[in-house]
């Protein structure tokens, strides 16, 4: 899917919350979309909240969450930071489909992004996808909350 509608964002969401999504559309726009959706919509305890969706998810199409694959704390974490502070900005009256194609234009949009702020190994390394790793290559704009100091 290349662009979105308020209703597309919507339906993403929800599907990530009751494990209905295929695997096949689970991907990053996929992830940076609904992760907006959740900031906009119940940004409550989503960094607490947002961990168990994405494994319950990841096992409900037949993923695992282990030190090689599936969940990704640091890499969660620092996404829902730089989204909330990307949503926060955003006008009011911004629909859900408008805004996810303006996120998904920004350098959020790009895969690669982590890497400007975390080199290769450090990010990908076991210590990272269990907990929250410091960047060691640049500062983040926008810590996520706990991890400020």
């Amino acid at each position: 899917m290349t662009g979105y509608s308020s209703e597309d964002v919507a339906r993403l969401a929800q599907s990530l919350l009751d494990r209905s999504l295929p695997k096949a559309e689970w991907t990053h726009a996929a992830h940076l979309v609904a992760t907006l959706r959740l900031v906009r919509t119940r940004d409550e305890n989503l960094e607490g909240e947002l961990p168990g969706v994405i494994r319950a998810y990841n096992e409900a199409v037949g993923g695992v969450n282990d030190d090689a694959g599936g969940y990704h704390e640091t890499i969660t974490q620092a996404y829902l930071a730089a989204i909330r502070a990307f949503a926060a900005a955003l006008p009011a009256d911004m629909d859900d489909g408008e805004a996810a194609q303006h996120l998904l234009s920004t350098p959020l949009g790009d895969r690669a992004w982590p890497l400007a702020f975390w080199s290769r190994e450090r990010l990908f390394s076991v210590a990272a996808r269990r907990g929250w790793v410091d960047p060691d290559l640049a500062p983040l704009a926008h810590m996520p909350p706990e991890h400020v100091r």
